[in-house]
């Protein structure tokens, strides 16, 4: 069921619920933004997947000039650094953690746990992912940067976490390099990094659909 916070989409299968997918949207929406792409994704019937789709506490924005909107944390300066409120991004992370652990209080194993997300949202989702302590299924990077890349703490837990990157070589709002440099970053760390181009901006496109599907099913799909 819903809650003011979050909008969660159980499966249509009738399944009891074994897996879970944890998605964070960019800056500016909320967790209706990607609703449209469950659906869309056409995972398997033998998959009973929960989307869970939190909502951003509303915050000025500095490089919006202050204006206040939906935001995971605020950022305070639009180059190529990206510097970010990182006690806000933590405090996101920390957040995406509790949603975790809610899930498996309510019986599904961490690894059948993926964390994935949109611009701002994914850049909330590599830390959260990497610095949770049982080891999740995966990570989805999407349009986003690795924004704490320099001060973060990873846990040993997730060390060899999978991640798939996605990201449009027309970015105008992420640039490319930054994604790029994200999955570079988590590479060197030693997780096995899967990168993907697509010819588009901020946004999310056709051709894309089909392989986060496959990534999703990969990922759950039990040996």
């Amino acid at each position: 069921m819903s809650s003011p916070d979050e909008l969660i989409i159980e499966p249509q299968s009738g399944r009891p619920v074994d897996a879970c997918v944890i998605l964070l949207h960019g800056l500016g929406a909320d967790g209706h933004d990607f609703e449209p792409l469950v659906p869309a994704l056409s995972l398997p019937s033998d998959l009973a997947v929960r989307f869970i789709l939190p909502h951003a506490p509303r915050m000025p924005v500095t490089v919006n000039g202050g204006m206040t909107m939906p935001a995971w944390y605020d950022i305070l300066e639009a180059n190529l650094d990206r510097r970010v409120d990182e006690p806000q991004l933590v405090a996101s992370a920390d957040r995406v953690h509790r949603l975790i652990d809610a899930e498996i209080d309510k019986g599904i194993e961490s690894r059948r746990i993926i964390v994935a997300g949109f611009s701002q949202g994914g850049a909330v989702a590599y830390h959260a992912a990497l610095t949770y302590h049982r080891p999740l299924g995966g990570l989805l990077a999407l349009s986003t940067y690795f924004a704490t890349a320099d001060s973060i703490e990873p846990s040993e837990a997730n060390r060899d976490l999978v991640i798939e990157a996605h990201h449009g070589t027309f970015d105008p709002v992420v640039p490319e390099s930054l994604g790029q440099q994200g999955a570079e970053r988590a590479k060197a760390m030693g997780h096995p990094v899967n990168y993907r181009r697509y010819p588009m901006q901020h946004s999310l496109c056709p051709e894309q659909i089909p392989h986060i599907s496959a990534w999703i099913t990969e990922r759950l799909t039990r040996e």
